[in-house]
């Protein structure tokens, strides 16, 4: 083999090497760009992941910060709602109080509601004691601006009860003098705590363990209470 046979075979090989040298560069172009396309893909993916979580966790922040600003703004208008309610119910219930302070004034009537108060009482104690009343004695307590009404009421009163009762022997009433209801209170304000009786009656077994107050701010109090929806309203 000459020298130029040896050189043409050299260029030979020289061209082969290139060219598999070309083709595997080419392969591995390839194979990174498809890698690369791949891991871009996948980091495409997560970011929008990413953002759709964002999205969303923000979209929850909201839709909490609306239903709780929603819950104090609708607790806000009950409160409102409910306050004036009261105010209206505490001026209703102002307005008897005064007015039921003034029955007092008319004798007559007044004395016909004492004896009711008082024979009423006295029938539901003696329901709660099952006896009658035909021995033991009830404590009558009472306003002392209406000691001598009641004083001058009292037979009355075990009369119409020994009727309505159909018993023969009339209760004992005793009438406490160490111990009197509170009367009308000094100021007609609604600032004064102090303790105050418009009218009425506190009937007590001799034996203190059962007490009934039949007073008109009691009764008040009563009708107040089964009629307060109706006035909420």
């Amino acid at each position: 083999m000459n020298d130029a046979d040896v050189s043409k075979q050299i260029q030979q090989m020289i061209r082969f090497i290139r060219q598999e040298a070309e083709e595997k560069a080419n392969e591995i172009s390839v194979a990174a760009e498809e890698e690369f396309n791949i891991e871009k893909l996948q980091l495409l993916e997560a970011e929008k992941k990413k953002i759709k979580q964002e999205y969303e966790r923000k979209a929850k922040q909201i839709d909490v910060r609306k239903k709780i600003e929603y819950s104090m703004q609708l607790n806000a208008s009950r409160i409102k709602v409910l306050q004036a309610q009261d105010e209206v119910v505490n001026s209703i219930k102002e307005d008897a109080s005064k007015a039921l302070s003034k029955i007092a004034n008319d004798k007559k009537i007044y004395r016909n509601l004492l004896k009711s108060l008082i024979v009423q009482v006295n029938h539901q104690i003696s329901i709660l004691t099952k006896i009658r009343l035909k021995e033991p004695a009830v404590i009558l307590r009472c306003r002392e601006v209406d000691k001598k009404l009641v004083e001058s009421l009292l037979e009355e009163a075990k009369k119409e009860y020994t009727e309505k009762a159909k018993v023969q022997t009339p209760p004992k009433i005793i009438l406490d003098e160490r111990v009197y209801l509170p009367s009308n209170p000094k100021s007609s304000t609604s600032a004064s705590h102090e303790p105050f009786c418009s009218g009425g009656v506190v009937l007590a077994s001799e034996d203190g363990k059962i007490v009934l107050e039949n007073t008109l701010d009691a009764r008040l109090d009563v009708i107040f209470r089964q009629k307060l929806p109706q006035a909420s309203n």
